[in-house]
């Protein structure tokens, strides 16, 4: 992550980021209201210091049904306070005393009903609050940062727990496709194409905050729609496609790699193509694991984002981002951490 260009130059201050799990605050916003009615029960958990796969494999334990009845949203950080939904399918179950659960680690906060399994990607928003404690600043040069993501938003990199330990699973990828043993544990091969994937990613979004095309348009760009997955692609760039991006209706995409033809014509696919071309093994890689070419913005929009001193040497931030998005590139255009 050091590698990658900052958008705001690299930051002046410095602080220290999770001094407690409780200075990294996460809430999953769900986006939608439960059926109240239906097989699956649906609870809301604060979690403290514990993992999101470890906890619904408690779950399911708990309720006495297989870990494929259990679903989750979205991963949540492990050295943190966080609060997300879970799913547990109790069809022809008895529903366990869910409050038997809590601990110091763990708080039911609301149980429910819904006709449906809670999926991946299903929540609509986290909300972060997150308190940056022993700032060296440098004539308030954090707050100066957040007043410009505030109007602009931070390159959409991902963030470092993407690529697991040291970055070992984008290791590991060039080592399968180099040749060696591939992986057979479903939930590890998918970790490992992941880390493969937003690695390039993260490379073509890095050249482009370099020359400064991250937030504008190249000829030939493939825009995506904000808070979806669809795109478009345009030759020609107009006044029309600026006042969109300006007003953060529509973002600037860089690749997912995968099978098939680049989206991206003229300037934008030659820079994706020249910024990935000594990678071609982990792009055939990807390929022949039988994923397919997707987009992802090169954007994202910082919502919600207030900062609050809360002492000379302590400021209190809060922000939305959307599901996907990593709070962690959202801190490295405002601090070094220490």
């Amino acid at each position: 992550m050091d590698e990658l260009a900052f958008a705001l130059g690299s930051p002046r201050a410095t602080a220290r980021i999770r001094s407690t799990p409780e200075d990294f605050q996460v809430d999953e916003v769900l986006g939608f209201e439960p059926d109240n009615d239906g097989d699956h029960a649906f609870l809301q958990i604060r979690k403290r210091g514990t993992n999101t796969e470890w906890l619904a494999r408690e779950l399911a334990k708990f309720a006495g049904v297989k870990p494929v009845d259990d679903g989750y949203s979205g991963l949540k950080d492990r050295h943190a306070v966080t609060s997300q939904w879970f799913s547990i399918n109790l069809a022809r179950k008895s529903e366990p005393d869910w409050a038997q659960l809590n601990s110091d680690s763990e708080n039911v906060l609301h149980v429910t009903r819904n006709r449906r399994k809670l999926k991946r990607g299903a929540h609509a928003a986290n909300q972060f609050i997150l308190v940056l404690r022993e700032i060296k600043d440098d004539a308030g040069d954090i707050e100066r940062r957040v007043a410009i993501v505030r109007d602009l938003g931070v390159p959409n990199y991902f963030g470092e727990q993407r690529f697991g330990r040291d970055a070992q699973n984008v290791a590991r990828a060039r080592e399968w496709f180099a040749g060696g043993q591939s992986v057979r544990d479903r939930h590890e091969r998918g970790m490992i194409l992941s880390a493969a994937r937003s690695y390039l990613f993260n490379r073509v979004l890095s050249r482009r905050v370099a020359d400064g095309s991250w937030n504008q348009p190249l000829p030939g760009e493939a825009f995506i729609l904000d808070g979806t997955h669809s795109f478009f692609v345009s030759d020609a760039i107009d006044d029309a496609l600026r006042e969109r991006i300006s007003r953060f209706d529509i973002h600037p995409s860089g690749p997912m790699w995968g099978k098939g033809e680049i989206p991206a014509r003229g300037a934008a696919r030659a820079l994706e193509e020249n910024t990935l071309s000594d990678e071609a093994a982990l792009c055939a890689g990807l390929e022949n694991a039988g994923l397919r070419q997707e987009r992802r913005a090169l954007r994202l929009r910082v919502e919600a984002l207030q900062s609050e001193r809360l002492c000379d040497d302590a400021l209190k931030l809060s922000f939305v981002l959307e599901p996907g998005s990593y709070a962690t590139t959202v801190l490295r255009e405002f601090v070094s951490a220490t």
